[in-house]
């Protein structure tokens, strides 16, 4: 075995339970949970294998027929013409297609045709529109280690990480990417970065050390886990662990059973669809009856009627207007840093009523800073945060220390500065860290004290150094100065140093302890004079230190958080931290944001409690640490059974689970793993919390706008259906074609409705509760409206039908008049579509949406196109209007237009605001 490599055998854990691990030599580490629990020789007898030998070859080869190779499964994904499909996997695109095969079987190709058309238009443009496949497993896959170096038969081999099995022994160095999960049995200052799988940027110091088997992911340091990096040091273990019995590979299956999304949106239009299709279908019967057997038309033409009124009924633009109101959407919160990955998750952010987000990097800068130095006698606040040297020494009234106090700062800020192996460099406008963040915050304490530390390391060279270590957790070096002086520096974990110190008059214990529960990570710095000829030192002979003072270090919460988490506060939007980190920490930082954090609930907790116990500590805390990856499930579940609509942000493998659990899942663009990325529904290419918060603002924007555009187009096709059912009631003529009434829902409604894809929204729409996720899209006011337009728009365009004809105009040239009342009735109508209920004289009405005017003035070349472009006479059967029908049926646009505001003006009457 490798001299150079510190092995630790220890007892087992009290907490460990060595019935439940699997025999020696057996292959599987099923029901063995608590490896982490056990001494390394137990780990190395039950799995039957010899820490310098490794395995056999032919007991490796029988094992791995049993446990199967080292990969996580593969998962097929739907191709394009499945893809394709699924867009006609809606009722009323099914109607559609049927009223198409009935006109085809009648002979009537142009109409059947332009259905068909319609429907495909609706296909492609869903499909182009889809987000991409779902790539997370792949992402989880492609994070594994490809090979490893084992001993196998007494040799030392590398071999393909797919081969792997329970009970080899791995080497792993510097740069390795760790091949299975590992119970490490010998290290040598090894860390590992493990913050793919636990959320935390800080590599974690290796041990060999037992811990408690209740040990959260994050704190088991005797374990290394497939899929994190090796960044320092060297090791052994035993695996314990292969293919989806690794952690990783655990996250995988937990990624692949999440469901897809669905939104508030999708399961309303879903019900919409079905109800429409459901109303269409029983009056489509009820008009082939009357037509057949009231009006003694003929079988052929009475099914075209029927498929005339269905076709008018349908509103074929609603999916495309709300795909491309949706797509408009991505492209608004794409500028603000927000990219869409699944169409629906643009609207589903307006649903949100809460938002569970981590920590570091979203709420917080993750860039360490040093806030706060303790002194002997006082202490000095620091300002500035990240990594660049601007920022000042203040007490706590701002006023900047005195000499004295200057004095005896220098000491402590050029002994952390110099007793470190961290570096700060300046690349453009931007600080680059190289080492451990924790240290590299001393570095800038330094900068911003005036002090160079190139300039003090020349000073002070370094002769020797203790490294720190997780067993002593601190560091010590040794340095002479010009004059000869020989010094021992030190800097580590307060309790740790204090021990070093003979003298220590207890106070610093007590302000420690007050630090810490600001969230701040306090370090204790020392230092001691000793012997010109000293030249080295060990961890065993190190002099009696001297404490100077300490330095509180953090994460600082982002200046714009807490604004954000009020924003969301203010909207109903209720905010709950999930971090890895500490309780105490976690707490402090949440109340600086304005969260509830009276009492963190932790991991351990959750650990304890059953779905009840959890679902009501799910309303209880605002603060959740230390949380793995089912924690985080079970923590969304439980908020879902409150009927609450839950987004949940991450960044790690380990977060991949829960993001695709979450009704959305958000994942960071910037230091976020492929994995999250392709399990969220929502990417942050700023990671910053205030950018969710702009996200569920548009997000309403574009429910709202959504609701809004079925205002519009509803009525379209109401009117049009009761025109027909009227004409049928009265025995006259059908005063519109199927090919007209297409124009109508799928030209001119769809044109004007894409214009309030770009309304900015109402005043007040941060200032409503989150809507329920149980609210009926078709509200009763909103319902009213649409029965209203559409009695409206069917009287007008058979007025003006009758009218012409009443003036002995043709069929064609009534039905051309009538096509227009329609058209020109809806362009007035937009105007009020614009506001739920406010008055369409306000200048809002008119202005803050080009877009409208400029629909306004396509839809009237498209109109004059449909009326007098030869080409569009021949497909819809229209003859050119002459200035008196221009008139006539203007006229009965504005008197709609009229009509419309009276409604509104009852509303308002009734203190209905919103719809």
């Amino acid at each position: 075995m490798d001299e150079s490599t510190r092995t630790d055998r220890g007892a087992p854990a009290h907490d460990a339970d060595p019935a439940a691990a699997p025999a020696a030599g057996s292959p599987t580490t099923e029901g063995a949970p608590a490896w982490h629990a056990m001494a390394a020789d137990d780990v190395l007898a039950r799995l039957g294998t010899d820490v310098d030998a490794g395995l056999t070859d032919d007991e490796a080869a029988a094992r791995l027929r049993d446990v199967g190779p080292n990969r996580l499964p593969e998962r097929r994904e739907r191709g394009p013409l499945r893809r394709f499909l699924a867009q006609l996997d809606n009722p009323l695109i099914l109607v559609l297609l049927a009223a198409g095969v009935v006109t085809f079987l009648l002979r009537d190709y142009v109409d059947s045709a332009v259905i068909v058309g319609v429907v495909l238009i609706n296909a492609v443009i869903g499909f182009v529109q889809e987000g991409k496949a779902e790539g997370a497993l792949a992402a989880v896959r492609a994070m594994l280690a490809t090979t490893a170096t084992v001993e196998r038969g007494g040799q030392r081999r590398t071999l393909d990480a797919g081969d792997l099995v329970p009970g080899d022994v791995v080497l792993l160095e510097s740069g390795d990417r760790v091949p299975a999960d590992l119970r490490l049995v010998a290290v040598r200052d090894l860390r590992v970065e493990e913050s793919a799988l636990t959320g935390e940027s800080v590599a974690v110091d290796k041990t060999t050390a037992p811990v408690a088997a209740e040990a959260g992911l994050g704190d088991r340091t005797s374990s290394a886990f497939s899929g994190t990096l090796v960044v320092a040091g060297r090791g052994r273990g035993v695996v314990v662990g292969t293919g989806p019995r690794t952690e990783v590979g655990r996250i995988g299956t937990l990624v692949g059973e999440a469901p897809a999304l669905d939104t508030p949106l999708t399961r309303r239009l879903g019900q919409l669809a079905t109800q429409i299709t459901g109303l269409v279908l029983v009056v489509a019967v009820a008009a082939f009856a009357l037509a057949w057997l009231g009006r003694g038309l003929e079988p052929g033409e009475a099914f075209l009627v029927v498929v005339g009124m269905a076709v008018a009924a349908i509103p074929e633009g609603l999916p495309a207007v709300v795909t491309i109101i949706l797509a408009i959407g991505t492209r608004v919160m794409a500028a603000n840093n927000a990219i869409i990955r699944r169409l629906p998750a643009v609207e589903a952010l307006g649903s949100v009523s809460v938002i569970c987000t981590d920590k570091t990097g979203t709420l917080t800068r993750n860039e360490m800073t040093a806030v706060r130095v303790l002194l002997p006698d006082g202490e000095v606040l620091v300002t500035g945060t990240g990594y660049g040297p601007e920022g000042d020494f203040t007490d706590h009234d701002g006023v900047p220390v005195g000499p004295a106090t200057l004095a005896a700062l220098r000491d402590v800020v050029v002994t952390a500065a110099v007793c470190n192996d961290a570096r700060v460099d300046r690349d453009g406008d931007e600080w680059r860290v190289v080492g451990d963040p924790t240290e590299a915050a001393l570095i800038t304490l330094a900068l911003k004290a005036g002090e160079a530390p190139a300039a003090l390391a020349r000073e002070l060279p370094r002769t020797d150094v203790v490294p720190f270590e997780s067993e002593h957790r601190f560091m010590a070096t040794l340095h002479h100065d010009d004059d000869g002086a020989a010094w021992v520096l030190c800097k580590g974990a307060p309790e740790a140093v204090l021990a070093l110190c003979r003298h220590d008059d207890g106070a610093w214990p007590e302000r420690v302890h007050e630090a810490a529960a600001q969230g701040e990570r306090v370090l204790a710095v020392a230092r001691a004079r000793v012997p010109t000829d000293r030249r080295s030192i060990s961890l065993e002979d190190l002099p009696d230190l001297e404490v100077i003072g300490m330095v509180g270090i953090m994460d600082p919460p982002r200046e714009e958080a807490a604004e954000a988490v009020a924003e969301c506060r203010r909207a109903g939007v209720r905010v709950v931290m999930v971090t890895g980190d500490h309780g105490v920490t976690a707490a402090a930082i949440g109340r600086s944001l304005g969260l509830d954090a009276r009492d963190a609930l932790t991991g351990a907790r959750v650990e304890a409690m059953d779905d009840e116990e959890l679902r009501q500590a799910s309303v209880d805390h605002d603060v959740v640490a230390r949380a793995s990856p089912e924690h985080k499930i079970r923590l969304v579940g439980a908020l879902q059974s409150h009927g609450a609509y839950v987004a949940m942000t991450g960044d790690g493998v380990n977060d991949a689970p829960a993001l695709k659990a979450a009704d959305v899942g958000v994942a960071m663009g910037g230091r976020g793993t492929d994995a999250a990325r392709d399990a969220s529904d929502v990417v942050l290419t700023d990671d910053n919390f205030t950018t969710i918060a702009r996200a569920v603002h548009q997000g309403r924007i574009v429910y709202d706008n959504i609701k809004k555009s079925l205002l519009f187009i509803l009525p379209t096709s109401g009117g049009q259906a009761a025109l027909i059912l009227v004409a049928l009631v009265l025995g006259i003529a059908v005063p519109v074609s199927v090919s007209q009434v297409l124009w109508i829902n799928m030209v001119t409604a769809v044109t004007l409705a894409l214009a309030l894809a770009w309304e900015p929204g109402e005043r007040d729409v941060m200032d409503q509760p989150p809507r329920p996720a149980s609210e009926r899209l078709l509200t009763a006011p909103l319902l009213a409206r649409v029965v209203v337009v559409s009695l409206l728009l069917a009287a007008a365009a058979l007025g003006a039908y009758e009218w012409e004809l009443g003036r002995g105009s043709s069929v064609e040239l009534a039905r051309t008049t009538a096509v227009n009342a329609l058209a020109f009735a809806e362009i007035l109508y937009l105007f009020h579509a614009r506001r739920f209920t406010g008055t369409a004289f306000a200048r809002e009405a008119v202005s803050g949406n080009r877009m409208v005017w400029v629909v306004v003035g396509v839809m009237a070349a498209l109109q004059l196109a449909f009326t007098y472009a030869p080409p569009l006479q021949a497909v819809f059967d229209t003859v050119p209007l002459g200035a008196t029908s221009w008139l006539v049926l203007g006229g009965l646009g504005v008197l709609v237009f009229l009509a419309v505001e009276v409604e509104k003006a009852f509303w308002r009457w009734r203190g209905v605001h919103r719809m």
